[in-house]
């Protein structure tokens, strides 16, 4: 059993209600200003219990009362609206265009140091040794020792191509090409309907309770003010109704 803590048990909602329900009782028992205290209480406690129908209605469907529920039984709506939402608003193709083209602005375009760390610069060597010992290079070279006489040559070479590449990818026209390359309005186009499938399959996950939870999760704390506000006002109503 699912233990209710104080917190629950009293809330904004139901301390409102026990408040205007002991100035009622106490309207009975008075002989002070009776019939203004059982004013301010009842007015107090329709005010409360009003409103808390109200925030009742949008989550729970109540018997005969049209537009209960609207929540839970309006959840395919409430799903368009959150795509609606995150797309127009969010993941529009001009904002993630405007993302891209401001990333690649200035000279780190994109870092490309782990493809070039990724490449296998000795077996670039071996193919080159290879390539050279198939061509009319090779007869000479097997009188000098074959493949063994280049050795020697492999860290230097190594060393000499990475810088190569290294300099390259920095050189000003290297990324001013790569930048153009990089077309921003196709690459959003792409990554815009990317997002657009995934949230149609999440939303295609949440059931009318889902959403329910969710709305009231989210609205429920702030809501009760509502009620107390009600119950204020109803009892503020109450007084002048009492007194005149």
């Amino acid at each position: 059993m699912k233990k209710v803590t104080i917190k629950q048990l009293f809330d904004k909602s139901a301390l409102t209600n026990i408040i205007a329900i002991c100035i009622i009782l106490l309207g009975y028992i008075s002989p002070v200003f009776p019939e203004t205290l059982k004013a301010i209480g009842f007015f107090a406690f329709s005010g409360a219990i009003t409103n808390w129908l109200a925030i009742y209605m949008l989550f729970e469907k109540v018997p005969f009362l049209y537009g209960s529920g609207v929540i839970p039984e309006r959840f395919e709506e409430f799903k368009t609206s959150i795509k609606n939402l995150m797309m127009q608003q969010f993941f529009t193709t001009g904002n993630i265009e405007q993302f891209i083209e401001k990333e690649e602005q200035g000279d780190n375009v994109l870092n490309l140091q782990p493809l070039l760390d990724a490449v296998d610069y000795d077996g670039i060597y071996d193919d080159l040794v290879s390539s050279i010992m198939a061509s009319q290079f090779g007869g000479m070279l097997a009188m000098m020792g074959g493949e063994a006489s280049l050795t020697p040559l492999k860290a230097p070479f190594t060393t000499k191509m990475r810088q190569t590449l290294q300099d390259m990818t920095e050189s000003h026209r290297f990324k001013q090409a790569l930048q153009h390359g990089l077309d921003a309005h196709k690459i959003s186009e792409d990554l815009t309907s990317k997002i657009e499938i995934v949230i149609d399959l999440r939303l295609a996950e949440l059931t009318p309770q889902m959403v329910k939870e969710m709305v009231q999760a989210i609205i429920k704390q702030h809501m009760g003010w509502l009620v107390v506000w009600g119950g204020v006002g109803g009892g503020l109503i109450g007084t002048v109704s009492g007194i005149f």
